[in-house]
């Protein structure tokens, strides 16, 4: 019985560092460590958008939380473009939404179920409906 115990905790313990290990995204090329330590972080190039960004504290945001990598660490936005009023402080561990993971590969952006490229991933400029994300409760 005390085995069974510290198996459980073992377990636990487990997926707690797993969690906490999930804050970027496996194998994202928007994220490069440079020679000196220091990391160079791009976010998708702004496409066309004409309407005025959802602010991520104004609460009119019907979708899934959108986790970007930016220079300022991992942000949760309204939208995949990062803009400075549209993104907020992650609470991802900490609190389940619905998200998307935008990450690159190659020339090409893509919104990922999850935060590892070999899931569920769609390209962003693919034209409907191959362009249709799959978000998560995570």
């Amino acid at each position: 019985m005390k085995a069974v115990r510290h198996l459980l905790a073992l377990v636990a313990l487990a997926l707690a560092a797993t969690t906490a290990s999930a804050q970027f995204v496996k194998g994202n090329e928007a994220v490069k460590v440079m020679p000196d330590g220091s990391k160079k972080v791009e976010t998708p190039p702004l496409i066309g958008t004409r309407a005025a960004p959802c602010a991520a504290a104004a609460g009119c945001h019907p979708g899934p939380w959108h986790m970007v990598e930016t220079t300022a660490g991992l942000r949760e936005c309204t939208e995949p473009f990062a803009r400075p009023t549209t993104c907020r402080e992650s609470t991802y561990g900490n609190q389940k939404l619905s998200r998307l993971w935008i990450a690159k590969k190659g020339a090409t952006w893509l919104w990922c179920q999850y935060p590892d490229m070999s899931g569920k991933c769609v390209d962003m400029n693919a034209r409907p409906p191959l362009n249709l994300p799959v978000s998560a409760v995570q």
